[in-house]
C-alpha cells in the first residue's frame, strides 16, 4: 500500500486533550486508556498497521453516544465506531487518534416483529446471539459473513457473505436504522414498512459508509422462515474454471440454491489439515438448499445434472443437520487453517466481485497471477454472486508482490464491470480504487460527506481520499 493512502489530517492534540479531560469527568470508569484497551480497538484482520485511539469509551446507551460525540464536535476530535474488530481493511484504525466509541454493551433485541417478519435490535448484538434468540420463534436472520460480527459493524460495512446468493446481503436485509450524526443528533431513517417512495434513502445511505457519516445505534432487520429442510453438497472439479462454469450454469439454469461456495485446491488442503475433514484435493464447491424435503432433493439432483455438464464429479448429498455444520464449519475457519499453513507469515485478505459470467475468467486469471508471483494465495468466495476471496501470506521481503497482486485484482475486476470490494469494505486498503470504481461519482460522495461531517471527525482517514 502507498502511504499516500494512510495520510489523514494533521492530529489536532490540543482538541483531544481537552476533548478527553472532558469525558473523563462525564463518564468516569466507562472511558479506559490503557495501551492493551487502545491497542485491541485498532486491531484489523489485515497487514494494514495498527493505529491507536486514545481512549476507549464503553457506550452503554444512545444517550452516551451523543454525548461524547457532541464533545468531540466541539473540540474537532476524531470518532471512531467499533464492534468487534473483525474488519478487513483497517476500518477501526484511529490513524488521527481520538475517540474509539466500543458498542459491545448495547445489545439488546428490543423488538421481534414475527409477524411482520422484522426484528430491532441494538448495534452490538451479534448475529449468532440474534439467531439464538430468534430460534424458538421459527425464525431466523441469514447474513453470514463468517465471523461472529455485530448488527451495526455489519450494516456499517454492508456485509455479505454465504446466503447472499439467496437472501442478499445487508444493504437488501436492512429495513431502518437509528444513528447519530457528527453533530450529536439522532435520526431515523425510516419507518418499518417495507418499501416506501418518500425521500432521499438515508438507510441505503448509512449501510456500507463504514461509519465516516454517523454512529449507528439501532438496526431494524428483516427475518424469514426457517426452511423446512436444508440439505448440502459437495462435488469436486478439475479445476477452478470447471467450478465456476458450474456456478454460472446453475445460476442460469434458475436452481434456488441457499448457498454455493468455491475452494480451490490450496484451500482444500489447509481446510482438511486443520479442521480434519476429508475433502478430495482438488476445486471443490459446497452447496447448500433449502426448502420443502422434496424441493432440497429436486435442488440437489439438478445441480448434480449441471455439475456432470462442467466435468464435476464426486456429487455428495448430505441431509443430517449434524454433517451439514461440519461442512460449514470447516468452510468458515478457513482463515484459522490459512494462518496455521503458513507458519508465522503475515496474512492478507481481500476480495473482488464481478458479474457472473466474467467470474471464471476471473478467478483463473487470478490463480495465475499467483502462481507467477511464487506466493501463497487460497482463493475461496461466495461464487454464486461472483464475488471471491484470496488470503495472500508473504514475509517482508514478499510483501511488495504481493501488494502488485491486489492492485492487479482490483484491476483486473474493474476492468470486468466489477467492483474491486464485494464485502470487505473499503476502510483505508482500498481507498485509491474509488475514483478508478466511480469516476465523477466520488466526487458527488465526497460532497455527501462534507455536508454531513465537514470537521471529518466521524472515522478520518477511510473510504474516501478528500485531499
Amino acid at each position: 500500500m502507498a502511504l499516500a493512502d494512510l495520510e489523514v489530517p494533521q492530529r489536532n492534540e490540543a482538541g483531544i486533550s481537552a476533548a478527553l479531560g472532558i469525558l473523563k469527568q462525564r463518564f468516569g470508569e466507562k472511558l479506559k486508556s490503557s495501551d492493551a484497551l487502545r491497542e485491541q480497538h485498532s486491531h484489523t484482520t489485515t497487514y494494514i498497521p495498527s493505529q491507536w485511539p486514545d481512549a476507549v469509551l464503553f457506550a452503554e446507551s444512545v444517550e452516551d453516544i451523543q454525548d461524547a460525540v457532541r464533545v468531540c464536535a466541539e473540540y474537532k476530535v476524531p470518532v471512531i465506531p467499533f464492534g468487534t474488530g473483525t474488519s478487513l481493511e483497517g476500518g477501526v484504525n484511529a490513524p488521527a487518534g481520538g475517540l474509539s466509541i466500543d458498542l459491545n454493551s448495547m445489545n439488546r433485541i428490543l423488538r421481534v416483529g414475527a409477524e411482520d417478519l422484522d426484528v430491532t435490535v441494538e448495534p452490538g448484538v451479534t448475529r449468532t446471539q440474534l439467531n439464538t434468540h430468534l430460534r424458538d420463534s421459527g425464525l431466523f436472520f441469514p447474513i453470514d459473513p463468517g465471523a461472529d460480527a455485530s448488527i451495526g459493524g455489519m450494516a456499517s460495512t454492508r456485509a455479505s457473505g454465504t446466503n447472499a446468493v439467496r437472501y442478499g446481503t445487508m444493504r437488501e436485509n436492512v429495513i431502518n436504522l437509528g444513528a447519530v450524526l457528527p453533530d450529536g443528533r439522532l435520526i431515523k431513517t425510516g419507518a418499518r414498512a417495507r418499501k416506501s417512495s418518500a425521500g432521499y434513502d438515508l438507510t441505503r445511505l448509512l449501510v456500507g459508509s463504514e461509519g465516516t457519516l454517523g454512529i449507528i445505534t439501532e438496526v431494524t432487520l428483516r427475518l424469514y422462515g426457517i426452511p423446512e429442510a436444508m440439505s448440502a453438497a459437495i462435488c469436486s472439479f478439475p479445476d477452478v474454471e470447471a467450478a465456476c462454469n458450474a456456478t454460472i450454469l446453475a445460476m442460469q439454469s434458475g436452481i434456488p440454491m441457499a448457498r454455493i461456495e468455491l475452494l480451490d485446491a490450496d484451500a482444500v488442503v489447509a481446510i482438511n489439515a486443520y479442521s480434519k475433514t476429508d475433502f478430495p484435493v482438488s476445486p471443490l464447491l459446497l452447496l447448500e438448499f433449502h426448502g420443502s424435503q422434496s424441493g432440497v432433493r429436486e435442488q440437489a439432483e439438478m445441480f448434480g445434472t449441471v455439475a456432470e455438464e462442467t466435468g464435476g464429479y464426486g456429487f455428495e448429498w448430505v441431509t443430517s443437520t449434524e454433517d451439514r455444520n461440519r461442512l460449514w464449519k470447516a468452510r468458515h475457519d478457513s482463515y484459522w487453517a490459512f494462518v496455521a499453513v503458513t507458519k508465522g507469515k503475515e496474512i492478507f485478505p481481500t476480495d473482488a466481485c464481478v458479474p457472473i459470467s466474467r467470474l471464471a475468467e476471473c478467478v483463473t486469471e487470478t490463480q495465475k497471477d499467483i502462481a507467477d508471483s511464487g506466493l501463497y494465495g487460497p482463493i475461496l468466495g461466495h461464487v454464486g454472486d461472483g464475488n471471491f476471496h484470496v488470503t495472500l501470506a508473504f514475509d517482508a521481503a514478499e510483501r511488495e508482490r504481493a501488494e502488485e497482486i491486489v492492485e492487479r485484482l482490483a484491476m483486473r475486476a474493474l476492468a470486468m464491470e466489477g467492483t474491486c470490494t464485494g464485502e470487505h469494505g473499503v476502510g483505508q486498503g482500498k481507498r485509491r480504487f474509488i475514483r478508478l470504481e466511480h469516476g465523477a461519482g466520488a466526487d458527488v460522495m465526497i460532497a455527501v460527506k462534507n455536508a454531513i461531517d465537514p470537521d471529518n471527525i466521524m472515522n478520518p482517514g477511510k473510504v474516501l481520499a478528500l485531499g
